[in-house]
């Protein structure tokens, strides 16, 4: 299987070039395509009403919208309720008013999105492909860097957590007053339920970050000829060489007759910073036929070239 996220500056038509890379994988292979962006408009480019959990468009594709508030809700109930049930001995401290907050803590979108990727890439080996449509950069170098940056919260985590057990299973054995004698008494490390989530969390995002860092990944960026998308596209290029995310494909999308001349300016910095990673120019498309869903059929670049 493989995995393509297609990525940018929001605006840029990440989601078109998405769906139409998915439509043309799935006349040769079976594809899903899932839209992470909270604004979606993946259902109103195939122009069929979708929900969160995977759709038949025809037989070899199908589509997916993400519902991130109500992702967001059911990570963070399963988190509580794993804290809840590992903490039970500090009830008494009245947690409930702690957990109360988190809905309003930093990452909780972020962590409830990679949850979901992970999921999906886990769940749905029926595909060929499976393509994501990403939200705009920040969020998108957000969620793509938690699992470098967990793994190495949970290595600490993993070291405190024996540090307390050894504490824990240490006794003195009072000789005198100036006695520091101890004695560490034998314990399994497998019988503790924190240090067994630990190493479960550890392993999955090891797992994951071995598919997102895999050769069978492709990350493929969509800018605009202008400057500003040069901009962010230069800083979002930066960003998934530091997280080792490989960028296997531009593309230059809404280039028209008057912007032809930026667009070379344009591409030239881009493939400059990329050391010649394939790029495709995508012309305007101005015909609507058959509604807003004429934009994905009036696409004859074959993008799809570069993803098999």
């Amino acid at each position: 299987m493989k995995i393509i996220f297609f990525t940018g500056k929001g605006g840029v038509g990440k989601s078109t070039m998405s769906a139409a890379a998915a439509w043309q994988l799935s006349q040769r292979h079976r594809v899903l395509i899932v839209s992470l962006d909270p604004a979606h408009n993946l259902g109103d480019i195939f122009d069929v009403t979708l929900r969160d959990r995977s759709t038949r468009f025809t037989d070899t594709l199908y589509l997916q919208e993400i519902d991130l508030k109500q992702l967001s809700k059911e990570y963070l109930k399963r988190e509580i309720t794993v804290l809840s049930n590992t903490y039970k001995y500090l009830q008494v401290l009245n947690l409930d008013n702690y957990f109360s907050v988190l809905k309003y803590s930093p990452g909780i979108e972020e962590y409830a999105l990679l949850t979901s990727i992970e999921k999906i890439i886990r769940d749905e080996r029926q595909f060929d492909y499976i393509v994501f449509d990403t939200p705009p950069t920040g969020l998108t170098l957000r969620f793509l860097a938690l699992p470098r940056i967990t793994i190495t919260w949970i290595d600490r985590l993993i070291k405190i957590r024996r540090q307390i057990l050894e504490k824990r299973y240490t006794i003195h054995r009072i000789r005198g007053p100036l006695s520091s004698e101890e004695t560490l008494l034998e314990y399994s490390e497998k019988d503790d339920d924190v240090l067994n989530r630990l190493h479960t969390l550890q392993d999955n995002y090891e797992k994951l970050t071995a598919i997102l860092e895999g050769r069978d990944t492709t990350m493929a960026l969509v800018f605009n000829p202008d400057i500003l998308s040069l901009k962010e596209s230069l800083r979002l290029i930066e960003g998934m060489r530091e997280l080792n995310l490989p960028l296997r494909l531009l593309i230059n999308n809404k280039v028209t007759n008057t912007t032809e001349a930026i667009a070379g300016q344009v591409e030239g910095q881009m493939r400059e910073a990329t050391n010649d990673v394939p790029l495709e120019r995508v012309p305007l498309s101005t015909s609507l036929p058959g509604g807003t869903a004429g934009t994905l059929y009036d696409i004859e670049t074959d993008i799809s070239r570069h993803l098999l």
